[in-house]
Order: C-alpha cells, then sequence, then structure tokens
C-alpha cells in the first residue's frame, strides 16, 4: 500500500476583516507552499473567521516545526492569539480510551483501527471494570483496571490521569464510560477529552432512560459526540446523528439502535478531530 502524501495541517481563527485569505495564501505561495485543501468560514454572530489549510509538505522548504514558527507572526499580525494550530499528518495520532461495562463503543473503534480506516494508536485502554480486558489485549492493546470505590473517587482519578498523561494522547476518548471527570481533569485534558451519550438527555433523566422513551413514545433515538467540559454533557458539539424508531419497536429493540447510532456518532467525531477539522470557539465548533 502506498503511504499516503505527508501534509501540513493550518487551522487558523481569528476576528473577522477583509485580507485574511490573501494574506493565509500569500505567506505559503512565498515559500512555495502548495495548498490542496482551503476551507472558510465567518460566523456573523461573533464576527470570527475560520479556516483550514492543507498544503503538501514536500512543496516547503522547511518542517513543521520551522512552519510553526514562522506561521506564529501571521497569527499573531491577525490577531488569532491561540486560535491556531500547524498540524503534521507525517505524526501519528495516539489516543487512549476510557471504557465501563458497556463494550459497543470500544468494539467498534478498535475493529476501525485494526482494520485502517481508523488512523490513529491505541495506546492504552483504561475501565473503571474489568469487563473489556480480554478484548483490548486481543488486539494488543494494553488494558489497566482501575476501580472506583463508592464515596471518594479522587485517588482512582489521579491513576486514570497518570496512566493518560504518560501516553500524552491527542484524544481522550470516554467510551461509554460512565463515570464523571473532575474539573481540574476537564481543564487539563480541554480539546482532547471526547464524550458519547444518547439523545435522551435531558429528557429523560436517571435509570432507563430508554425505557421512559419508549413509555413516552418517541419517534427518534440518536447520539451526541462532543468535547467534555466541567458542564456535564454541554461541551461543544462534535457531531450529532439520530436513527428513526416507531410504534413495533420494544425497548430492547431501541437499545440496539441507540447502540448502532452512539458507535457511528463517536467514530465519525474522533475522526474529525483527529484529522483537525474541528475548530472550537466558546461553546460552539465549527467542523470543515
Amino acid at each position: 500500500m502506498t503511504a499516503p502524501e505527508r501534509r501540513y495541517v493550518i487551522t487558523f481563527g481569528c476576528p473577522d476583516r477583509t485580507g485574511i485569505i490573501a494574506r493565509i495564501s500569500g505567506f505559503l505561495a512565498e515559500h512555495g507552499g502548495w495548498i490542496v485543501e482551503a476551507a472558510y468560514h465567518t460566523d456573523p454572530d461573533t464576527g470570527w473567521f475560520f479556516t483550514r489549510q492543507v498544503v503538501r509538505a514536500d512543496s516547503l522548504p522547511f518542517a513543521a516545526a520551522e512552519l510553526r514558527a514562522r506561521f506564529g507572526e501571521v497569527a499573531a499580525e491577525l490577531s488569532a492569539e491561540s486560535s491556531w494550530q500547524v498540524s503534521d499528518t507525517g505524526e501519528r495520532r495516539r489516543a487512549v480510551i476510557l471504557v465501563s461495562k458497556a463494550g459497543h463503543c470500544l468494539y467498534d473503534l478498535l475493529g476501525r483501527v485494526a482494520s485502517g480506516e481508523l488512523d490513529v494508536d491505541v495506546a492504552a485502554v483504561i475501565g473503571n471494570h474489568d469487563s473489556l480486558a480480554d478484548i483490548t489485549r486481543a488486539h494488543g492493546i494494553p488494558f489497566h483496571h482501575v476501580p472506583f470505590p463508592a464515596g471518594d473517587k479522587a485517588a482512582a482519578f489521579e491513576q486514570v490521569r497518570k496512566l493518560v498523561d504518560e501516553h500524552d494522547p491527542h484524544a481522550v476518548v470516554l467510551a461509554r464510560f460512565m463515570q464523571i471527570l473532575p474539573a481540574d481533569l476537564c481543564r487539563e485534558w480541554a480539546g482532547r477529552a471526547i464524550n458519547i451519550h444518547h439523545s435522551f438527555l435531558p429528557s429523560f433523566i436517571g435509570a432507563k432512560p430508554y425505557h421512559q422513551a419508549h413509555t413516552r413514545g418517541v419517534k427518534l433515538v440518536g447520539a451526541t459526540c462532543h468535547y467534555v467540559t466541567a458542564d456535564l454533557d454541554a461541551g461543544p458539539i462534535i457531531e450529532q446523528d439520530v436513527i428513526r424508531v416507531d410504534h413495533g419497536d420494544s425497548v430492547e429493540d431501541m437499545v440496539r439502535k441507540g447502540r448502532d447510532i452512539e458507535k457511528v456518532t463517536l467514530a465519525r467525531g474522533l475522526r474529525w478531530h483527529l484529522e483537525n477539522r474541528v475548530l472550537v470557539h466558546g461553546n460552539r465548533t465549527v467542523v470543515f
């Protein structure tokens, strides 16, 4: 199989004004940069400009580190502050996955990684139960069991933090991890921690949401993939999708369909994150 062409991806946000596109493209052209993808968006509500530029690495006379340094001057000129990034597709992406007992999202992600459909190295899987240890190790990935005792969970979260941080992952994926991250971890992993939840929140809170939805006669089951923040299930949304249900579906049918849509939505959101397609501004996202 031919290796994919190495590319540099520039993601950028700044206050909107005239001449931004000309300044960015002019900077790249000055150094021989060959743009192979370009996307733009201006948000009229915030007056903020967003772009994603993809450049052939072999068209530039310097590596990614120097591109970052040189582009930093352009970003400062355009008042981008910290709202910009240069990534190198030649650098492997790493992810750590957090799980509990439900395995549908983990099975799906491991299958996509094994088939090459999802281009990421899963450095470790961490579970507060050991139910998914065997499938993880069957894929040649380390599994760490960190029990969460009732009451004070601070020590358990500190152990999870250490296990995650030693891999310095590009993504921390909560694949139906049924523990609420403390605020300090939400801050530390901001823009990297990704969660998935069903669409019944906040309408059907608490135990057995599918039973509640079945009783109510809902016609759609959905899922939301979002970044994790200290506001539970309220972080910037990366992707959402739905699947129809009807009066003939049992609670078990709804659960199965819900798991199906959770798998697809999480995988799609993770892919876009790893490809640097998601730009966060406040509590909203632009996905190119």
